[in-house]
């Protein structure tokens, strides 16, 4: 049974820096697709951040430069979230997929997801 459980959100000022985990257990696929979501109050879910078991990475353009994504040996995620703005205010979520997408991870449809961890953001 896969289970995913993030952690690592809090409140930081404008400027700031978090790095979210996420931990994952049960998930011990070869060719897998991860990536990190947000939603907002109000506001659609969004995609934040992809990487695959290659290695290819893919940000939303608002956190290119700014967010990291990387994983380990043992498929823990994680986010290392710089320079944050208020507008990063969100709930983020872990997902991950058993496929081979590569540098498609972006568009996949993801299978198993974590339950949330509040990012919160002050001017």
């Amino acid at each position: 049974q896969v289970q995913l459980v993030e952690s690592g959100g809090g409140s930081v000022q404008a400027g700031g820096s978090l790095r979210l985990s996420c931990a994952a257990s049960g998930f011990t696929y070869i060719s897998y697709c991860m990536a990190w979501f947000r939603q907002a109050p109000g506001k659609e879910r969004e995609l934040v951040s992809t990487i695959s078991s290659g290695g290819n990475t893919y940000y939303t353009p608002s956190v290119q430069g700014r967010f990291t994504i990387s994983k380990n040996a043992k498929n823990t995620l994680y986010l290392q979230m710089n320079s944050l703005k208020p507008e990063d205010t969100a709930m983020y979520y872990c997902a991950a997929d058993p496929i081979d997408a590569g540098r498609w991870c972006p568009s996949i449809v993801f299978t198993y997801w974590g339950q949330g961890t509040q990012v919160t953001v002050s001017s």
